[in-house]
Order: structure tokens, then sequence, then C-alpha cells
């Protein structure tokens, strides 16, 4: 099996680092590194990463003195990198077990495949991480090609993948290059985007990673989050299309069909908020109009059968609609 790099960048996630190390470490890979990256953080994660560094030779440490930001930390990453695979895990996240192994075995197979990402579970604040059923050692995957998954992103304006289980191939990482500063915080949309102009992508049907959930409770806070994804979210697409993805073939209709499509979602989420009874909705209604003012005349019905979690989601507006309406009754 290939060698894999992995990268754990950290700020002030003390709590949670060793937890994300051990998730790494416990791995059933032979050929392994770990780089903890720690921008310049206030609390006791140096001392930590200087632990596990002391504990583990495969732990390296880059200590800054000075907080360079989140995107020094990735690029730094890269450089670092040099084994076959690589993967950037943030310090509040943790890997499933096996999860290297699987993705390994699959691009070990399939030398077209640049990325793997598989599910996810959620971890709820500062809760421990849950039992996680044995995985299948060779699951269920489906290759997906490159411009395939590039037109997926564009229809729906919406990544449905969670970040810490995509595991790339290094030297597609290499050839696409750092994370891009401008976008704060749609960086990793950007990234992906590129990473499928080189290669193909591995859908694994297995639990690869525990994502940490810091979410805000009030539902005002949540809706100003979605609005302000959707937009970071465009900034990624717009970005990808002016520099490599101008480079596509047709790659005019599919920005048009990217922009289509982060119009229609936002449609979609100010509807269902609007039968929850959220208040604030006008923005996002504004929004899709702004990108799409036919929405206004026509409902995008058709974007609805493109989702897969289209009837999780109707189930949950219409909970939320009854809901409401037993509150107001």
């Amino acid at each position: 099996m290939g060698s894999i790099d992995v990268a754990i960048p950290n700020y002030n996630y003390g709590r949670y680092l060793r937890a994300c190390v051990q998730s790494v470490l416990a791995q059933d890979v032979d050929r392994l590194r770990v780089l903890i990256v720690d921008n310049a953080s206030t609390d006791d994660s140096a001392q930590i990463a200087r632990e596990l560094a002391a504990a583990d030779p495969r732990v390296e440490l880059r200590l800054r003195s000075k907080n360079l930001g989140p995107h020094a930390s990735f690029n730094e990453g890269i450089d670092w990198a040099s084994a076959d695979y690589f993967l950037i895990l943030c310090s509040d996240d943790l890997l499933a077990p096996g999860a290297l192994r699987r993705a390994a075995t699959i691009m070990d197979e399939n030398p077209e495949i640049a990325m793997t990402y598989g599910r996810d579970v959620q971890v709820r604040g500062n809760s421990p991480p849950a039992e996680i059923a044995e995985q299948p050692e060779r699951p269920m995957w489906r290759r997906l090609a490159g411009r395939s998954f590039i037109e997926g992103f564009c229809r729906l304006g919406v990544f449905q993948l969670p970040g810490p289980s995509l595991i790339v191939r290094t030297s597609a990482q290499k050839q696409v290059g750092y994370y891009r500063p401008e976008l704060p915080h749609s960086d990793d949309y950007d990234v992906w985007l590129r990473m499928a102009t080189v290669g193909d992508v591995a859908e694994l049907d297995c639990i690869q990673a525990m994502i940490r959930e810091h979410g805000q409770n009030r539902s005002s806070e949540i809706r100003a989050r979605q609005v302000m994804h959707i937009r970071e979210t465009e900034a990624a697409a717009r970005c990808f299309f002016a520099h490599e993805g101008a480079a596509l073939p047709g790659a005019a209709g599919l920005k048009r069909l990217a922009l289509r499509g982060l119009a229609e979602r936002a449609y979609w989420a100010a509807l269902s908020g609007l039968i929850r009874g959220e208040r604030g909705m006008g923005e996002l209604l504004a929004y899709a109009f702004r990108l799409r003012p036919v929405a206004a005349l026509i409902p995008p019905v058709g974007y609805l059968l493109h989702r897969p979690d289209t009837s999780a989601r109707i189930k949950s507006t219409i909970a939320g609609w009854t809901k409401f309406s037993r509150r107001r009754a």
C-alpha cells in the first residue's frame, strides 16, 4: 500500500488536538507521517504537540511564533507532503478507523483517481466521539469522472461531501497547487474543483471521518451563516472559472450552470425558511432573483430533482412548519 502524509493545522484547539492526532496514528498504515502546524496558539496546543511528537517519531512539528493565517498552514502542508497520498485534517476533527487504508487501496488500484471521500458522523461540541460500527475493509464505491464531479457541483451550487474525509493523490495536489487566500471560507471548494480537472473522484460508501459540530442554536444565526456560505460558494465558483476552469470545454456554460444552481439553492432555502416562519428570508430571495430573475416567475422545481437529500429536506421543512403552526395556534 502507498505511503500517506497527514497535515494537521491547529489554532487554539489543544483540547481536541490529542484525540485528532491519535485517530491518525491508530490507522493501520505502515508508512505514515503526521505534521502538526500550530499557528501561534495561545492555549496549551504547543505543549500537547511536543508531547505527541516525543511519544511517536512519526509526528513532526511546525510551531509558529506568529499567526500567519490558516492558508499558510494548509499550503505548508502541501509543500511538506512527499508520500503517495495526502490529507489535511483540521485538529477538531477525527479519522474513522481504517479510513486511510480504504482510500489508499482504491487509489493504489486505480491510478486515474485523484481524490476520494466517504461519509461522516458528527461529534457535538466538546462531547467525545460516539463508537463507530466497524466499516468494511473494501467498501462499495463509485467513480465520478472529474467532469461529472464539476458538473454536479455546478448543478446544485454546493458540495455534499465531508472535507475531513477527503484523501488525495499527492502528485495531483502538487499539480493543482495551493489554497487561495482570496477565498477565506470557500478555498476548499476551489481546490476540489481544481483536483477534478486532473483526475477522477471516488465516493466510498462507508464512514471515513468524524466532524466536530460547533453550530449555533438560534435559527437566525443558522440562516445568517447559510446566506454567507452561499455567497462564499459563489466566490469559489467565480474564482475557479476565472482560472483553471476557464480551460474546460464549455466553461462558459458550466459557469452559467453554477450561478443558476446557486440561485436555485438560495430560492429553496428561503422558501423553507418562510414555511418555518423564520425571519430574514428577503436577503436570500433577493440573492436568488439577482442571479436568476426568472425564478421570481417560475419556481425552479427541477433543482429538487437533482438533490439526493430532497426527500429528507421536505420532511424536515414540514416538521418545522408544523411546529411553527402549533406555536402560533
